[in-house]
Protein backbone atom coordinates (compact mmCIF):
# COMPACT_ATOMS: atom_id res chain seq x y z
CA UNK A 1 0.00 0.00 0.00
CA UNK A 2 1.53 3.33 -1.06
CA UNK A 3 1.89 6.08 1.49
CA UNK A 4 2.01 8.77 -1.18
CA UNK A 5 -0.82 11.23 -0.63
CA UNK A 6 -1.42 14.75 -1.95
CA UNK A 7 -1.56 17.74 0.36
CA UNK A 8 -4.94 18.66 1.89
CA UNK A 9 -7.46 20.06 -0.56
CA UNK A 10 -6.27 18.30 -3.72
CA UNK A 11 -8.73 15.40 -3.47
CA UNK A 12 -11.55 17.91 -2.91
CA UNK A 13 -11.13 19.17 -6.46
CA UNK A 14 -13.78 18.20 -8.98
CA UNK A 15 -12.19 17.97 -12.41
CA UNK A 16 -13.24 20.72 -14.80
CA UNK A 17 -15.48 19.54 -17.66
CA UNK A 18 -15.30 21.55 -20.88
CA UNK A 19 -18.03 21.97 -23.47
CA UNK A 20 -18.55 19.13 -25.93
CA UNK A 21 -17.30 19.51 -29.48
CA UNK A 22 -18.39 16.26 -31.16
CA UNK A 23 -21.79 14.68 -31.68
CA UNK A 24 -22.29 11.12 -32.86
CA UNK A 25 -24.05 10.92 -36.23
CA UNK A 26 -23.29 14.52 -37.21
CA UNK A 27 -20.31 15.54 -39.33
CA UNK A 28 -21.14 19.26 -39.24
CA UNK A 29 -21.79 20.15 -35.61
CA UNK A 30 -22.86 23.65 -34.63
CA UNK A 31 -20.85 24.05 -31.43
CA UNK A 32 -22.42 26.59 -29.09
CA UNK A 33 -21.21 25.06 -25.84
CA UNK A 34 -17.96 26.92 -25.08
CA UNK A 35 -18.67 30.62 -25.75
CA UNK A 36 -16.29 30.73 -28.69
CA UNK A 37 -16.25 33.52 -31.27
CA UNK A 38 -18.29 32.39 -34.31
CA UNK A 39 -16.10 34.61 -36.52
CA UNK A 40 -12.92 32.95 -35.33
CA UNK A 41 -9.91 35.20 -34.79
CA UNK A 42 -8.56 38.22 -36.61
CA UNK A 43 -6.85 37.37 -39.93
CA UNK A 44 -3.98 39.51 -38.68
CA UNK A 45 -3.61 37.20 -35.67
CA UNK A 46 -3.58 34.15 -37.94
CA UNK A 47 -0.90 35.73 -40.12
CA UNK A 48 1.23 36.62 -37.09
CA UNK A 49 0.90 33.08 -35.77
CA UNK A 50 1.97 31.62 -39.13
CA UNK A 51 4.95 33.93 -39.34
CA UNK A 52 6.06 32.90 -35.85
CA UNK A 53 6.32 29.30 -37.08
CA UNK A 54 9.65 30.20 -38.66
CA UNK A 55 11.22 30.84 -35.26
CA UNK A 56 10.08 27.87 -33.22
CA UNK A 57 13.67 27.15 -32.20
CA UNK A 58 13.95 30.50 -30.43
CA UNK A 59 13.04 31.04 -26.79
CA UNK A 60 10.35 33.68 -26.22
CA UNK A 61 10.94 36.84 -24.22
CA UNK A 62 10.54 36.40 -20.49
CA UNK A 63 8.81 39.74 -19.94
CA UNK A 64 6.11 39.63 -22.67
CA UNK A 65 7.01 43.25 -23.43
CA UNK A 66 5.54 43.20 -26.94
CA UNK A 67 2.18 41.89 -25.78
CA UNK A 68 2.00 44.04 -22.66
CA UNK A 69 2.69 47.13 -24.76
CA UNK A 70 -0.04 46.19 -27.24
CA UNK A 71 -2.55 45.70 -24.41
CA UNK A 72 -1.49 48.98 -22.82
CA UNK A 73 -1.91 50.91 -26.09
CA UNK A 74 -5.38 49.56 -26.84
CA UNK A 75 -6.76 49.92 -23.31
CA UNK A 76 -4.75 52.98 -22.20
CA UNK A 77 -3.04 51.14 -19.35
CA UNK A 78 0.38 51.12 -17.73
CA UNK A 79 2.31 48.28 -19.40
CA UNK A 80 4.39 47.77 -16.23
CA UNK A 81 1.23 46.84 -14.33
CA UNK A 82 0.18 44.07 -16.74
CA UNK A 83 0.93 40.38 -16.26
CA UNK A 84 0.31 37.74 -18.94
CA UNK A 85 -0.58 34.11 -18.43
CA UNK A 86 -1.65 30.88 -20.06
CA UNK A 87 -5.24 32.00 -20.25
CA UNK A 88 -6.68 34.22 -17.55
CA UNK A 89 -6.97 31.00 -15.51
CA UNK A 90 -3.22 31.07 -14.91
CA UNK A 91 -3.40 34.66 -13.68
CA UNK A 92 -6.19 33.63 -11.30
CA UNK A 93 -3.92 30.82 -10.14
CA UNK A 94 -1.07 33.27 -9.51
CA UNK A 95 -3.35 35.37 -7.31
CA UNK A 96 -4.56 32.37 -5.32
CA UNK A 97 -1.05 31.06 -4.71
CA UNK A 98 0.19 34.51 -3.73
CA UNK A 99 -2.53 35.44 -1.26
CA UNK A 100 -4.27 32.31 0.08
CA UNK A 101 -3.14 29.17 1.83
CA UNK A 102 -4.13 26.45 4.25
CA UNK A 103 -6.98 27.51 6.51
CA UNK A 104 -7.71 30.74 4.65
CA UNK A 105 -11.09 31.42 3.05
CA UNK A 106 -11.85 32.29 -0.56
CA UNK A 107 -15.30 33.68 -1.33
CA UNK A 108 -17.11 32.66 -4.49
CA UNK A 109 -20.75 33.05 -5.51
CA UNK A 110 -23.50 30.49 -5.93
CA UNK A 111 -23.38 30.33 -9.72
CA UNK A 112 -19.80 31.52 -10.15
CA UNK A 113 -17.12 30.12 -12.46
CA UNK A 114 -16.32 26.55 -11.43
CA UNK A 115 -12.56 27.20 -11.44
CA UNK A 116 -12.75 29.41 -8.35
CA UNK A 117 -13.35 26.61 -5.81
CA UNK A 118 -10.75 24.50 -7.62
CA UNK A 119 -8.16 27.24 -7.15
CA UNK A 120 -9.01 27.52 -3.45
CA UNK A 121 -8.62 23.78 -2.89
CA UNK A 122 -5.36 23.84 -4.85
CA UNK A 123 -3.70 25.87 -2.09
CA UNK A 124 -5.53 24.24 0.81
CA UNK A 125 -7.89 27.17 1.33
CA UNK A 126 -11.60 26.84 2.08
CA UNK A 127 -14.02 27.98 -0.65
CA UNK A 128 -16.96 29.86 0.85
CA UNK A 129 -19.95 30.00 -1.49
CA UNK A 130 -22.50 32.78 -0.98
CA UNK A 131 -26.00 32.98 -2.41
CA UNK A 132 -26.90 35.11 -5.41
CA UNK A 133 -30.08 37.14 -5.81
CA UNK A 134 -32.16 36.39 -8.91
CA UNK A 135 -29.08 35.04 -10.70
CA UNK A 136 -27.08 38.15 -9.88
CA UNK A 137 -24.12 38.63 -7.56
CA UNK A 138 -25.36 39.79 -4.16
CA UNK A 139 -22.95 42.36 -2.74
CA UNK A 140 -24.54 42.25 0.72
CA UNK A 141 -24.19 38.45 0.85
CA UNK A 142 -20.50 38.68 -0.04
CA UNK A 143 -19.77 41.35 2.55
CA UNK A 144 -21.67 39.39 5.22
CA UNK A 145 -19.51 36.32 4.51
CA UNK A 146 -16.18 38.10 5.05
CA UNK A 147 -14.26 37.01 8.14
CA UNK A 148 -10.74 37.49 9.49
CA UNK A 149 -9.77 34.41 7.48
CA UNK A 150 -11.01 35.76 4.14
CA UNK A 151 -8.20 36.44 1.69
CA UNK A 152 -9.77 36.59 -1.80
CA UNK A 153 -13.18 37.35 -3.30
CA UNK A 154 -13.70 36.07 -6.84
CA UNK A 155 -16.40 37.55 -9.05
CA UNK A 156 -17.01 37.16 -12.78
CA UNK A 157 -18.55 40.31 -14.21
CA UNK A 158 -20.32 39.83 -16.60
CA UNK A 159 -21.04 36.51 -14.94
CA UNK A 160 -20.83 33.05 -16.44
CA UNK A 161 -23.24 31.26 -16.98
CA UNK A 162 -25.91 33.90 -16.29
CA UNK A 163 -24.63 36.82 -18.38
CA UNK A 164 -25.78 39.25 -15.68
CA UNK A 165 -23.50 41.94 -14.27
CA UNK A 166 -23.01 44.35 -11.39
CA UNK A 167 -23.38 48.06 -11.95
CA UNK A 168 -20.50 50.43 -11.32
CA UNK A 169 -22.13 51.59 -8.12
CA UNK A 170 -22.46 48.04 -6.82
CA UNK A 171 -18.84 47.32 -7.65
CA UNK A 172 -17.76 50.37 -5.68
CA UNK A 173 -19.93 49.31 -2.76
CA UNK A 174 -18.34 45.87 -2.82
CA UNK A 175 -14.73 46.97 -2.84
CA UNK A 176 -15.48 49.76 -0.40
CA UNK A 177 -16.89 47.25 2.09
CA UNK A 178 -13.97 44.80 1.93
CA UNK A 179 -11.15 44.96 4.49
CA UNK A 180 -7.77 46.06 3.14
CA UNK A 181 -6.30 42.56 3.48
CA UNK A 182 -8.86 41.01 1.10
CA UNK A 183 -8.10 40.88 -2.63
CA UNK A 184 -11.05 41.43 -4.98
CA UNK A 185 -10.49 39.57 -8.24
CA UNK A 186 -12.64 41.02 -11.01
CA UNK A 187 -12.75 38.36 -13.74
CA UNK A 188 -13.69 40.24 -16.91
CA UNK A 189 -13.49 37.50 -19.52
CA UNK A 190 -16.59 38.88 -21.26
CA UNK A 191 -15.89 42.60 -20.79
CA UNK A 192 -15.76 43.43 -24.49
CA UNK A 193 -19.36 42.29 -24.94
CA UNK A 194 -20.65 44.71 -22.27
CA UNK A 195 -20.99 48.06 -24.00
CA UNK A 196 -19.23 50.94 -22.28
CA UNK A 197 -17.75 48.81 -19.49
CA UNK A 198 -14.09 49.21 -18.49
CA UNK A 199 -13.76 45.71 -17.06
CA UNK A 200 -12.76 46.94 -13.61
CA UNK A 201 -9.93 49.23 -14.71
CA UNK A 202 -11.27 52.18 -12.70
CA UNK A 203 -11.32 50.00 -9.56
CA UNK A 204 -7.68 49.03 -10.06
CA UNK A 205 -6.68 52.69 -10.33
CA UNK A 206 -8.46 53.59 -7.08
CA UNK A 207 -7.88 50.57 -4.83
CA UNK A 208 -4.64 48.67 -4.06
CA UNK A 209 -6.45 45.37 -3.40
CA UNK A 210 -8.11 44.82 -6.80
CA UNK A 211 -6.91 42.53 -9.60
CA UNK A 212 -8.61 42.73 -12.99
CA UNK A 213 -8.28 39.79 -15.39
CA UNK A 214 -9.09 39.47 -19.08
CA UNK A 215 -8.74 36.82 -21.78
CA UNK A 216 -8.00 36.43 -25.48
CA UNK A 217 -10.20 33.31 -25.64
CA UNK A 218 -13.56 35.02 -26.16
CA UNK A 219 -13.95 38.07 -28.38
CA UNK A 220 -10.42 37.74 -29.78
CA UNK A 221 -11.09 34.13 -30.80
CA UNK A 222 -7.81 32.67 -29.53
CA UNK A 223 -9.17 30.02 -27.16
CA UNK A 224 -6.91 27.41 -28.74
CA UNK A 225 -3.78 29.37 -27.84
CA UNK A 226 -4.60 29.98 -24.14
CA UNK A 227 -3.62 33.60 -23.46
CA UNK A 228 -4.86 35.91 -20.73
CA UNK A 229 -3.72 38.89 -18.72
CA UNK A 230 -4.19 40.71 -15.46
CA UNK A 231 -3.92 44.31 -14.31
CA UNK A 232 -3.33 45.62 -10.81
CA UNK A 233 -1.25 48.12 -8.90
CA UNK A 234 2.48 47.67 -9.18
CA UNK A 235 3.07 45.95 -5.84
CA UNK A 236 0.59 43.15 -6.61
CA UNK A 237 2.01 42.63 -10.10
CA UNK A 238 5.47 42.31 -8.54
CA UNK A 239 4.16 39.59 -6.21
CA UNK A 240 2.51 37.71 -9.07
CA UNK A 241 5.55 37.87 -11.37
CA UNK A 242 7.56 36.03 -8.73
CA UNK A 243 5.25 33.04 -9.24
CA UNK A 244 5.15 33.18 -13.04
CA UNK A 245 7.39 30.81 -14.97
CA UNK A 246 9.74 32.87 -17.16
CA UNK A 247 8.69 31.25 -20.46
CA UNK A 248 4.99 30.67 -19.82
CA UNK A 249 3.97 32.14 -23.21
CA UNK A 250 5.47 31.13 -26.54
CA UNK A 251 6.58 33.43 -29.36
CA UNK A 252 3.55 32.33 -31.37
CA UNK A 253 1.16 33.18 -28.53
CA UNK A 254 2.71 36.59 -28.01
CA UNK A 255 2.70 37.44 -31.71
CA UNK A 256 -0.88 36.28 -32.34
CA UNK A 257 -2.28 38.02 -29.26
CA UNK A 258 -0.46 41.27 -30.04
CA UNK A 259 -1.91 41.31 -33.55
CA UNK A 260 -5.38 40.33 -32.32
CA UNK A 261 -5.73 43.08 -29.75
CA UNK A 262 -4.47 45.73 -32.16
CA UNK A 263 -7.08 44.76 -34.78
CA UNK A 264 -9.76 46.97 -33.26
CA UNK A 265 -12.02 46.92 -36.31
CA UNK A 266 -12.29 43.12 -36.08
CA UNK A 267 -13.05 43.29 -32.36
CA UNK A 268 -15.68 45.99 -32.85
CA UNK A 269 -17.35 43.98 -35.61
CA UNK A 270 -17.50 40.91 -33.37
CA UNK A 271 -19.07 42.92 -30.54
CA UNK A 272 -21.61 44.47 -32.91
CA UNK A 273 -22.67 41.12 -34.38
CA UNK A 274 -22.91 39.58 -30.92
CA UNK A 275 -25.13 42.38 -29.62
CA UNK A 276 -27.51 42.00 -32.57
CA UNK A 277 -27.77 38.21 -32.39
CA UNK A 278 -27.89 38.17 -28.57
CA UNK A 279 -30.88 40.53 -28.55
CA UNK A 280 -32.58 38.52 -31.26
CA UNK A 281 -31.96 35.28 -29.36
CA UNK A 282 -33.26 36.60 -26.06
CA UNK A 283 -36.39 38.22 -27.46
CA UNK A 284 -37.25 35.12 -29.46
CA UNK A 285 -36.76 32.83 -26.47
CA UNK A 286 -39.04 34.99 -24.33
CA UNK A 287 -41.70 34.93 -27.05
CA UNK A 288 -41.51 31.14 -27.04
CA UNK A 289 -42.12 31.08 -23.29
CA UNK A 290 -38.49 30.39 -22.33
CA UNK A 291 -37.24 32.68 -19.55
CA UNK A 292 -34.04 34.56 -20.30
CA UNK A 293 -32.34 37.39 -18.39
CA UNK A 294 -30.66 40.24 -20.22
CA UNK A 295 -27.13 39.09 -21.00
CA UNK A 296 -24.01 41.24 -21.21
CA UNK A 297 -21.81 38.44 -22.56
CA UNK A 298 -21.67 36.26 -25.70
CA UNK A 299 -24.22 33.73 -24.48
CA UNK A 300 -27.68 33.56 -23.01
CA UNK A 301 -29.04 31.40 -20.20
CA UNK A 302 -32.29 29.83 -21.42
CA UNK A 303 -34.42 28.77 -18.44
CA UNK A 304 -37.09 26.12 -18.96
CA UNK A 305 -40.03 25.03 -16.84
CA UNK A 306 -38.07 22.26 -15.13
CA UNK A 307 -35.07 19.96 -15.49
CA UNK A 308 -36.98 17.48 -17.64
CA UNK A 309 -37.94 20.15 -20.15
CA UNK A 310 -34.36 21.42 -20.28
CA UNK A 311 -33.09 17.90 -20.93
CA UNK A 312 -35.69 17.39 -23.67
CA UNK A 313 -34.72 20.71 -25.29
CA UNK A 314 -31.07 19.72 -25.19
CA UNK A 315 -31.95 16.40 -26.83
CA UNK A 316 -33.88 18.20 -29.58
CA UNK A 317 -30.94 20.49 -30.27
CA UNK A 318 -28.53 17.56 -30.37
CA UNK A 319 -30.80 15.76 -32.80
CA UNK A 320 -30.39 18.79 -35.08
CA UNK A 321 -26.61 18.74 -34.70
CA UNK A 322 -26.44 21.63 -32.22
CA UNK A 323 -24.35 21.47 -29.05
CA UNK A 324 -25.14 23.81 -26.15
CA UNK A 325 -24.13 23.60 -22.49
CA UNK A 326 -26.05 21.89 -19.70
CA UNK A 327 -25.33 23.92 -16.57
CA UNK A 328 -26.58 21.62 -13.83
CA UNK A 329 -23.14 21.85 -12.20
CA UNK A 330 -23.59 25.61 -11.94
CA UNK A 331 -26.86 25.21 -10.07
CA UNK A 332 -29.19 25.45 -13.07
CA UNK A 333 -30.65 21.99 -13.79
CA UNK A 334 -33.55 23.59 -15.69
CA UNK A 335 -31.41 25.75 -17.96
CA UNK A 336 -29.19 25.65 -21.03
CA UNK A 337 -26.37 28.08 -21.72
CA UNK A 338 -26.34 28.89 -25.42
CA UNK A 339 -23.42 30.67 -27.06
CA UNK A 340 -24.49 33.47 -29.38
CA UNK A 341 -23.46 32.43 -32.89
CA UNK A 342 -23.59 34.14 -36.26
CA UNK A 343 -26.88 34.79 -38.04
CA UNK A 344 -27.14 31.29 -39.53
CA UNK A 345 -26.33 29.65 -36.22
CA UNK A 346 -28.81 31.82 -34.35
CA UNK A 347 -31.55 30.96 -36.84
CA UNK A 348 -30.83 27.23 -36.48
CA UNK A 349 -31.12 27.38 -32.70
CA UNK A 350 -34.30 29.43 -32.73
CA UNK A 351 -35.93 27.27 -35.40
CA UNK A 352 -35.16 24.11 -33.45
CA UNK A 353 -36.33 25.47 -30.10
CA UNK A 354 -39.42 26.97 -31.74
CA UNK A 355 -40.43 23.55 -33.05
CA UNK A 356 -39.62 21.99 -29.68
CA UNK A 357 -41.75 24.42 -27.69
CA UNK A 358 -44.62 24.11 -30.18
CA UNK A 359 -44.56 20.32 -29.80
CA UNK A 360 -45.04 20.65 -26.03
CA UNK A 361 -48.13 22.78 -26.24
CA UNK A 362 -51.47 21.02 -25.79
CA UNK A 363 -53.12 20.05 -29.08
Amino acid sequence: MTRITPKPGIMEIDLYVSGESKLAGHDQVLKLSSNENPLGCSPKASAAFAQAAGNLHRYPSTDHAELRQAIAEVHDLDADRIICGVGSDEVLQFVTHAFAGAGDEVITTEHGFSMYPILAHMVGAVPVTVAEQDRRIDVDAILAAVTDRTRIVFIANPANPTGTMLSGGELLRLIGGLPDHVILVHDGAYTEYAEGFDGGRSLVDRFPNVVMTRTFSKIHGLGGLRIGWGYAQRQIIDFLNRLRQPFNLSNAQIAAASAAIRDRSFTENCARLNAQMRDRMRQSLIQMGIACDESHANFVLARFADADEAAAADAALREDGILVRRVTGYGFPAALRITVGDEDGTCRVLDCLGRFMQSRRPA
